[in-house]
């Protein structure tokens, strides 16, 4: 068995997979789930795909780095739930850093703010809520709405560029609702920008 941990996107893990396949060995495709200081953690885990029968084989071995989430057969799976997990991380970070930036622009020191911070970015509560109203297609405008967000989005941007900061990061997202406004959803969920988000 061999066992790929490497960052890439699904395409490219699969045509790995297939190329070890074809060579004789039983390809595993993974992606980890923690920081490196983590590793060998209680609370640590990979994704994993690819054989179960591999990986139930050698799990002892496997949970000698983290626990093991087994996502399917397709080895296209693990790196596809990597990268959606790093695209929310990378977000959620460079808001974070952004909302840092106006802080300090107005003297106001990270760690000053940073209980406010770690309650800000909790986004269980939303995840909670969201979550099954996407999963049913329910984007109604009954707890927010596109236009509240463009209202509020633009208020970050005018107090960013007034702070003198970068106003490249509000003002994509600025333009997201936007586009979601012009598409007729103003009165509808910012679920609703999912629509906008995806290409067809």
């Amino acid at each position: 068995m061999l066992v790929n941990l490497t960052s890439d996107t699904p395409d490219r893990a699969r045509v790995k997979a297939a190329w070890l396949a074809e060579r004789g060995a039983v390809p595993i495709t993974g992606g980890v789930q923690v920081p490196p200081p983590a590793i060998g953690t209680p609370d640590a885990t990979t994704y994993y795909s690819g054989p179960a029968a591999a990986i139930e084989a050698h799990r002892q071995t496997l949970e000698v780095l983290t626990g093991i989430d087994h996502l399917g057969e397709d080895h296209g799976l693990a790196p596809l739930y990597y990268q959606i997990g790093i695209d929310m991380f990378w977000t959620a970070l460079a808001g974070y850093l952004h909302g840092q930036a106006v802080a300090q622009a107005n003297g106001i020191s990270a760690r000053e703010f940073l209980p406010h911070a770690v309650k800000t970015m909790d986004l269980k509560y939303f995840l909670e809520f969201y979550a099954p109203r996407i999963t049913a297609g329910n984007h109604g405008g009954d707890v927010d709405r596109v236009s509240m967000g463009a209202a509020s989005v633009e208020h970050v941007l005018r107090t960013t560029e007034a702070a003198g900061v970068d106003p490249t990061l509000p003002a994509a997202v600025l333009e997201v609702f936007r586009r979601g406004v012009a598409a007729g959803h103003g009165q509808d969920s910012l679920t609703s920008l999912i629509g906008v988000m995806t290409r067809r």
